[in-house]
């Protein structure tokens, strides 16, 4: 019976080193899986989209969908690479990165090209970088870490919210120079999550978001062109051939797709009529080819994307892991929610692209990098769980009443009987 024992013991081994070495390599798999899916109808929406303008602007219907590939393919691999990376290990390269991106984001509105009256881009050929992206993904690991690194400290008001306050208002001010309000909307989400998973005081994040819903609307009451659009948006149809005419048009190409659409490829609005249809607008496209089930199969992507992140969150081994989660997971969630916000007329226009699916190199390549380190958090956290279960089976219960679960001290409570004389821990099943 002993030899029996010990080989089913070392099956059970066995077993559990197979799975930590799957969930190594792939985290969580849901969460991939739905990227994957979402980069696809990314893929698929940007070829149909932008065909009529690329072959308009360049002469070749494939121009812009070569390069969403490309860009695809570069942020595919930084996926694959960060994914198996620890995440602690990119400690080092926080405070360069962001140093970097800082010098970035101030030299664009000097030096970057201009586009549409806006300087957000640094072109090099055919190389186009915006440093806005890339300030998400450095800046969600460079609060993160700092703030988990100010540990109880960020309770007080002194020595705790008032620098994260002045690193806050530093980095929207960076963005503010690019006349880009939607990207500073989203950065602050991130690093309002960010705060709230390290342990921030409730009292402090009222007083922050009241500060920060102030500012907003001053940035749009004193800039011109931002009221004129909040003007427009409580009816785009008053003026639906100057301010109102991309709002109306992406609802004509929302209505005209009905609950199937029209089918993929014979949209109607992507022949110029609605400006930045493989962009910000990208959804208004896949609302019209596809209709209702398509649209809400994206938002159901999103959910569940939302849904897995936070779980991964949820699981992570440290505070840092917890934080970085749920501030990479805020970022696309809530870029997903104000753009197709943004769509339906469901707020004014912001123009932040819609994550993994809107035309944009820099956007899709920096947030499949940031996905990667996402499922590594994912995958220590199952892994952690996975080695809990192990042991739990491994090691029988002296209270002979099952398995242990994976709840850390637990086993020993079972192993050791109590001083106190009160008996042994009963299992949690």
């Amino acid at each position: 019976m002993a030899v029996v024992e010990e080989l089913r013991e070392q099956w059970r081994s066995e077993r559990t080193e197979r799975a930590e070495r799957a969930v190594r390599r792939e985290g969580d798999r849901w969460l991939l899986l739905v990227t994957v899916l979402l980069v696809g109808t990314g893929l698929v929406f940007v070829l149909s989209a932008s065909q009529a303008l690329a072959y308009v602007q360049h002469l070749t219907a494939l121009y812009y969908f070569e390069r969403q590939l490309l860009s695809a393919g570069l942020g595919a691999a930084a996926m694959l690479a960060l994914m198996r990376i620890d995440y602690h290990h990119l400690k080092p390269l926080i405070l360069p990165g962001t140093v970097v991106v800082t010098v970035l984001l101030v030299l664009v509105p000097l030096l970057g090209v201009e586009v549409n009256g806006a300087r957000r881009w640094f072109a090099a050929g055919p190389l186009v970088i915006q440093p806005t992206e890339l300030a998400k993904l450095a800046f969600a690991l460079f609060m993160s870490a700092w703030l988990v690194k100010r540990g109880e400290r960020l309770r007080d008001l002194k020595d705790g919210f008032a620098p994260y306050l002045v690193l806050l208002v530093g980095a929207l001010g960076l963005v503010l120079l690019e006349r880009d309000l939607g990207t500073a909307l989203v950065i602050a989400a991130i690093l309002v999550a960010a705060f709230i998973s390290a342990g921030g005081r409730k009292r402090h994040l009222v007083l922050l978001l009241l500060g920060l819903g102030l500012c907003g609307w001053l940035a749009v009451v004193l800039e011109p062109y931002r009221a004129a659009r909040l003007a427009v948006f409580v009816n785009p149809f008053q003026d639906q051939l100057n301010a109102g005419f991309q709002s109306t048009q992406a609802l004509y190409a929302l209505g005209s797709g009905g609950f199937w659409g029209v089918g993929i490829g014979h949209s109607v609005q992507k022949f110029l009529w609605l400006p930045e249809a493989h962009t910000d607008f990208i959804f208004a496209i896949i609302g019209e080819e596809t209709g209702l089930v398509g649209t809400s199969l994206v938002l159901f992507g999103f959910a569940l994307f939302g849904v897995r992140g936070y779980r991964a969150a949820l699981r992570a081994p440290d505070r840092l892991g917890l934080t970085l989660a749920a501030a990479i997971t805020t970022w696309i969630t809530f870029q997903a929610l104000v753009n197709m916000a943004t769509v339906t007329d469901t707020l004014p226009i912001t123009g932040v692209p819609l994550p993994l699916i809107s035309y944009g190199g820099s956007s899709v390549a920096m947030t499949l990098a940031a996905i990667g380190v996402l499922l590594n958090i994912s995958s220590q956290g199952t892994r952690r769980r996975s080695r809990g279960v192990g042991r739990a089976q491994a090691e029988p219960s002296t209270a002979g009443r099952g398995d242990v679960p994976p709840i850390r001290g637990v086993g020993r409570a079972q192993a050791e009987p109590s001083t106190a004389g009160r008996g042994d821990v009963p299992p949690v099943r």
